[in-house]
């Protein structure tokens, strides 16, 4: 039995709507946000493999004294993708340039930055003095 000067309890529908209203303001700023991060952090993973693969041609060109490794990458032990698979490895080289390209894959592809390259002379694209994706 309920009396008049009972409180009542609950949530009014007004409250309930102003709470949904916040957490979806929230939500449309958060999301773009974290993917950005996530982008991000897949993005090291290219970064961190064409470091990689660098490191290895430099190798294969003291035992060699050439680049030209065509466009095999198993001469280098390395394979085409990522441990993710969020990048692809490619390489085109001669016997005094090369030139490593790793490519966003999947998901990875919205990626503002897109290709990442790098050459025998440390000329990395996108320029890292004018954007903030070799960081």
């Amino acid at each position: 039995m309920r009396y008049a000067n009972d409180p009542q309890r609950g949530f009014t529908l007004i409250e309930l709507m102003v709470t949904v209203a916040i957490v979806a303001i929230l939500a449309a700023v958060a999301y773009p946000q974290y993917t950005k991060y996530v982008q991000r952090g897949y993005r090291s993973e290219g970064i961190a493999q064409l470091n990689d693969a660098v490191a290895r041609m430099e190798r294969y060109y003291a035992q060699t004294n050439s680049y030209d490794v065509g466009a095999d990458l198993s001469k280098l032990g390395l394979t085409a993708g990522s441990a993710t698979g969020k990048y692809s490895l490619t390489v085109s080289s001669g016997a005094t340039t090369y030139t490593f390209s790793s490519a966003p894959q999947g998901s990875q592809q919205s990626d503002t930055c897109g290709t990442l390259t790098i050459n025998q002379a440390g000329n990395r694209t996108p320029d890292p003095s004018t954007t903030t994706c070799w960081k």
